[in-house]
């Protein structure tokens, strides 16, 4: 995946908590909307001059291809059709299942949770026969990475289901993530960084843009997210200074763990630098920054908003109560604690890789995945094809 291989942090993310435990406007097109780009425009000035990488377009459009993401909060499933050098979505699900909840107390995944994830992974099997689909993966993340039931429950949810869940490594976490999202990067010389804020941990990957996919310069994941790092330093209570001193906590935990990377990182670093994330914390900071009455993903996904507005909002949301949180449109109740988490992360990304500008994507490992699927898929059959045509030669020669 890499040039470099770092470990991911966990450990040393861990050992802390336990230890301390007890502007530029300019590219708006109006105050409120960030530039926005269209699908696939994300090419630098040396990417279009080497357009002789893209692939030819894929010959199997009939063929469905589908990814399920079963990750600490939730389970999604994006089920599509090849269209040229894209695809185009024919289902989608979603649903909070909240799997990782209690994870961080009791080093298991709870029965309930289980459950919950067990009926929308029922609801994802059902459309994937519905849908009679060609090729798919399904993957699971930090949540049954960490438990010490994580293969038990993955043996169910195949018994079940079958729907067979692979565990992937943080590594192939963050690169799927990279390889959903980086044509969403806004266009710029030099390295870039794109962050995946989750349930239960966040990755960072050091990218340098090129053709067809990003070469990644270096990564790390901690089990920071939005659950994870919630759970850790306890559920909101008090007043407003009890609740920034709360925020504060969550910013130092977080500072900590990304510490070796923000040292690696030192001799990339340029004027004009870019920033991507891909996670339900930017695109619900975005809606807030846009005004949005409620979640609307196609002004959302491919916004470029300046980094301060968004650091803005995140510091007011973290000094409200969760009832006010949640009676913003965007946010909600089951939103209103979680985004706190997710902010803090924020802020510490920016404070490593500043950026002048934050882009949005609402898209990440479920792209990665049928990207990856469908490609291959159409390597596979270039490849037999040309060795039945050897095949041939030979037989007409004999």
């Amino acid at each position: 995946m890499a040039d470099h291989f770092p470990p991911d942090g966990r450990e040393k993310a861990r050992n802390t908590a336990d230890s301390k435990a007890g502007s530029n406007n300019s590219r708006r097109r109006n105050p409120k909307q960030g530039s926005k780009r269209a699908p696939g425009d994300g090419r630098t000035g040396k990417q279009r001059d080497h357009a002789s990488w893209r692939r030819p377009p894929h010959k199997s459009f009939k063929q469905a291809y589908a990814a399920i993401d079963l990750g600490t909060n939730n389970c999604r499933l994006l089920i599509a059709r090849p269209s040229d050098e894209n695809f185009v979505v024919i289902d989608a699900f979603s649903r909070v299942v909240r799997l990782g909840e209690g994870l961080a107390q009791s080093g298991k995944l709870s029965d309930a949770a289980m459950d919950r994830a067990l009926g929308a992974l029922k609801i994802c099997a059902d459309k994937l026969r519905k849908r009679n689909v060609h090729l798919a993966r399904s993957v699971a993340t930090e949540a049954c990475r960490r438990a010490r039931n994580g293969e038990a429950f993955i043996e169910r949810v195949r018994k079940e289901t079958g729907v067979a869940l692979d565990i992937i490594s943080a590594q192939e976490e963050a690169r799927l993530a990279v390889l959903g999202c980086h044509i969403l990067l806004e266009d710029g010389i030099g390295p870039a960084v794109i962050f995946d804020i989750g349930g239960g941990s966040t990755e960072l990957v050091l990218i340098e843009p090129g053709a067809p996919v990003p070469r990644i310069l270096d990564w790390q994941s901690v089990p920071w997210g939005v659950v994870s790092l919630t759970e850790t330093v306890g559920h909101e209570v008090g007043s407003a200074e009890e609740r920034l001193a709360r925020y504060a906590r969550m910013k130092d935990l977080v500072r900590e763990s990304f510490a070796d990377f923000a040292e690696r990182i030192q001799q990339h670093k340029a004027d004009d630098q870019r920033l991507l994330g891909t996670s339900g914390t930017v695109t619900t900071l975005a809606s807030v920054h846009l005004g949005l009455p409620h979640y609307d993903r196609k002004q959302v996904d491919g916004l470029i908003v300046p980094t301060d507005d968004m650091l803005d909002i995140s510091r007011r949301l973290s000094e409200m109560s969760p009832k006010d949180r949640s009676k913003l449109d965007c946010i909600g109740h089951e939103r209103a604690e979680l985004v706190v988490a997710g902010c803090a992360i924020l802020e510490v990304i920016n404070e490593l890789w500043p950026a002048a500008r934050l882009g949005v994507a609402d898209r990440g490992i479920r792209e990665g995945i049928l990207r990856s699927l469908m490609t291959a898929d159409a390597e596979g059959s270039e490849a037999q094809a040309a060795l039945r045509q050897l095949k041939s030669a030979g037989e007409k020669a004999q």
